[in-house]
Formats: structure tokens, C-alpha cells, sequence
């Protein structure tokens, strides 16, 4: 086989010169008999409301044509990188009669990178420093055989993680071992909520049941909670661990009694499809974000909407609460760099709108706010379906660092370990342990994942 080419170059916002634009645009006509390859276009300025990106494929003697071609209009044309644009790659590979292999940055998730790690070092005035390498991690036994949905700090030894192959596990990530797996839900784990150094937990499945499990009895579930109808979506436990509110597809939120199992509370919105809960410490309220766009603040007592903030633009994907209870941040599902940003609030009298973090490409999954003990400023950090976990400055919104998991696909949940350690959900690759490194100012990596 011959050894694949890769070229690397910019476009003008302003559009395409002609003989450029021809070249673009005329191998679309036979891309059923073409081979792999494929070119990547991200505008950051001009292109606002989508994301121009366009796949094409080409055989081994038609990408040597065509990237000579492209390499005379270049020179024709003095192309220059405008600001504000990101690299267009090429990646040519030569055709195969059947399996195609394409090797290009993560876009769409199933295609993915080799495994590379790249983080990148933010300057106060928002541009790129200097790209970091980073060390090699251990390969921990993996938790789940399947995507990985959720995952969770149980204590600061232990995490409970839930996904596709329909098994809760607790594991051990600092000496890489499971410790049990609990079998008891018929489809995926969708939700986890601990009740932080104890050794009980709560799990939500698509097959609409919630179940709590205890460390130190038996694989079996100790309480069952049935009572939704469509898969169960949201899941916390309020602070002092005696009720446990649950939110659905089916509209409906249901406020649990944890010592009996029973339904004190039911309250249903229209179009209300849950997609994640969390409960304000010291506080009766429980915050909820939707695919109708909306965040609600409900409050337990009676379970009645106590606030709801103005509508977004996309859907909200999650949302988390501050230690202090005083502002939480939710996040919102995209593509191409519209939508997928987070979003700060003052959960106080006022209950404005602060601050957003926009950088992510995709559906930006989770976040959460940072200890004080891990960053040294106020922080928040976001992971998100384009396979990078950032981590942002609270006040300013100015992104601070940028860890890329390549090849790991959507990352799907985000998770505090200790003071100086983060958890991260992925679809490829399990869960990575995330370490914050203090030595050369701000900086992410990966150490390990399982």
C-alpha cells in the first residue's frame, strides 16, 4: 500500500476563488465509487449559524491530482490563514474494495482518531500559547464492556458508573479495581446519584425504574422506585438523604421517600422532557433543565415551579449547583459551534443570567463546578460530544485549558474526584481520570483510564 499524503490549508471567509470552488465541490457527483479521505471546514466568524463542513472521498491517484491542482491555485491566489479560522486537513487514504479506513480528527463520533492526546495552554487574552503533549496513562481493567453513560464520586476512593451493558459498578480508581457490579436494570443506565461518603447510591435505567443499592449488602437492589412511564431521566437526593426526586421523558417529576420506597409528590408540566436533575444544598429546591429549552427551579415542598429562567436557544443538556447554593450552571446541546455552550445563573433573588462559555463544537453533556481546593480561581469545567473537557474561568468566561481525548467519542458525563482529580464518561473508551496540574500554571491530563 502506498504511504498516505496529508495536506493542510485555509479558505477565505469570503468564499472560494472558482477554480478552488470547482475542485471542491465536482467529486461529490461520484462519491458512491470513490475512496476514503475527507475535508473538514470550520469557520468561526462569518459562518455564525452553521457549521460548513463537507466530506468527500477520493482513490490514492485522484487525491496526487487533486492536491496538485490545489497547490497551483494556492500559489495563484497568495491564500493566506485568515484570523479567527482553524486548519482545513486532508487526510487521504487509499480505497479498499470493501471496509473503508478514514483517519481524521472526531467529528461525528463512531469515526474516530487513533488514540492522541493534546492539551493546549490558553493566554489571558484568549488565543492559543502552545500545544502540550501529554505523558503516557495506565490502562486500568476497563468497568463496562459498552458506552459509558454516567458516572459518579461516591467517595474519594470510590465511583459508581452506569452504561449500556445495563450493570452498575463500583470501582476503584485509584488502584484500578471493581469492587462490585450490580446487576438488577434490563436496559441502560441513564442516571446516578450518591449520597456522598456513605455507601449508598442511587441508579435510573430506560427500562423507567430507579434502584438503590448499598455497598456493604448484597448485589441485589435494597429499594425499588416505579412510577414513571418512559425512560427515567433526571435523578438527586436532597442533602439530608430522605427523598429522592426523579424526572422523566413522560413529563412528570416524582418525589421519592427513601426510607419506604413510596411517591409523596407527583407534578407533570407539558413538554417537560426531562433531561437532568440536581438538588440545591441546604435548600428545599431542586433544579431541573429540559429538551423544551427551559430551566426550572422547583421547590419540594408541594413540588410546584418556584422559578423558571428565561428559554434557551437549544436544548439543556444538564445542569450542576454550586457548593454554596448561591449560582449553578447549565449547558446546551449544538453543532458546529452554534449552541453548545454553558451557561452561569445567580440562583438568588435576582436569578440572572452571568456569564456563558462558549468554545465546544458539539453537544456540550456536563458540567460542574470546580473546589476551590483544585482550582485556584473559581472555575467551572465542561466536557462535551467533540471529545474535549475545558475548563473555564467562573467570573470571565475565558477558557483556561483545553484537554482533547481523541479517539475517545462523546463524552458523556463529568465527575469531581477528589481535590486534585476528575472523572470522565466516554463512548469508546470508558471513564478517564483527569489530574489537575498546578506545576506550570493551570493545566489537565489524563493519567488513567478504565
Amino acid at each position: 500500500m502506498e504511504k498516505s499524503e496529508s495536506v493542510s490549508h485555509s479558505l477565505r471567509p469570503s468564499g472560494l476563488p472558482p477554480k478552488l470552488l470547482c475542485l471542491w465541490n465536482s467529486p461529490s457527483k461520484n462519491t458512491k465509487r470513490l475512496g476514503s479521505g475527507c475535508l473538514n471546514y470550520f469557520p468561526k466568524d462569518n459562518f455564525t449559524k452553521q457549521q460548513v463542513t463537507k466530506f468527500t472521498k477520493f482513490t490514492a491517484l485522484q487525491i496526487r491530482q487533486l492536491t496538485k491542482k490545489i497547490l497551483l491555485v494556492w500559489a495563484a491566489h497568495n491564500f493566506q490563514q485568515p484570523q479567527g479560522m482553524l486548519l482545513l486537513r486532508c487526510h487521504p487514504k487509499r480505497a479498499l474494495p470493501q471496509k473503508v479506513s478514514c483517519r481524521f480528527c472526531p467529528v461525528m463520533g463512531k469515526l474516530q482518531s487513533k488514540f492522541r492526546h493534546g492539551t493546549y495552554r490558553y493566554r489571558p487574552d484568549g488565543f492559543i500559547e502552545e500545544r502540550i503533549q501529554t505523558k503516557a496513562f495506565q490502562e486500568y481493567s476497563p468497568a463496562h464492556v459498552d458506552t459509558v453513560s454516567v458516572v459518579a464520586a461516591l467517595n474519594s476512593d470510590l465511583c459508581v458508573s452506569g452504561g449500556k451493558d445495563k450493570t452498575v459498578v463500583a470501582y476503584n480508581w485509584r488502584t484500578g479495581n471493581a469492587v462490585k457490579r450490580f446487576k438488577g436494570h434490563e436496559r441502560e443506565i441513564t442516571k446516578i446519584a450518591c449520597i456522598y461518603k456513605s455507601s449508598q447510591f442511587f441508579s435510573a435505567s430506560r427500562d423507567k425504574m430507579v434502584m438503590m443499592w448499598d455497598l456493604q449488602n448484597s448485589s441485589q437492589p435494597r429499594q425499588q422506585f416505579s412510577g414513571h412511564t418512559m425512560v427515567v431521566t433526571g435523578l438527586t437526593v436532597s442533602p439530608d438523604s430522605s427523598q429522592l426526586c426523579t424526572g422523566s421523558r413522560d413529563n412528570t417529576l416524582l418525589l421519592w421517600d427513601v426510607g419506604t420506597g413510596r411517591c409523596s409528590e407527583s407534578a407533570s408540566v407539558s413538554r417537560n422532557l426531562v433531561t437532568h436533575l440536581c438538588w440545591v444544598p441546604q435548600e428545599p429546591y431542586v433544579l431541573q433543565t429540559s429538551e423544551d429549552k427551559t430551566i426550572r427551579l422547583w421547590d419540594s415542598r408541594g413540588l410546584q415551579v418556584a422559578h423558571t429562567f428565561p428559554t434557551q436557544q437549544h436544548i439543556q443538556t444538564h445542569c450542576a449547583v454550586s457548593e454554596d447554593g448561591h449560582k449553578c450552571v447549565s449547558c446546551s446541546s449544538g453543532f458546529g459551534g452554534e449552541g453548545c455552550e454553558a451557561t452561569l445563573w445567580d440562583l438568588r433573588q435576582t436569578r440572572n443570567r452571568i456569564c456563558e462559555y462558549r468554545g465546544h463544537f458539539q453537544t456540550v453533556a456536563s458540567c460542574i463546578f470546580l473546589p476551590r481546593a483544585l482550582a485556584s480561581m473559581p472555575a467551572v469545567a465542561t466536557s462535551s460530544h467533540d471529545c474535549k473537557v475545558k475548563i473555564w474561568n467562573q467570573d470571565t468566561g475565558a477558557c483556561l485549558f483545553t484537554l482533547s481525548l481523541d479517539g475517545s467519542g462523546p463524552l458523556t458525563s463529568l465527575a469531581v474526584a477528589d481535590t486534585i482529580s476528575l472523572l470522565c464518561a466516554s463512548f469508546s473508551r470508558g471513564i478517564h481520570l483527569l489530574r489537575v496540574d498546578h506545576s506550570r500554571g493551570l493545566e489537565l491530563r489524563e493519567v488513567a483510564a478504565f
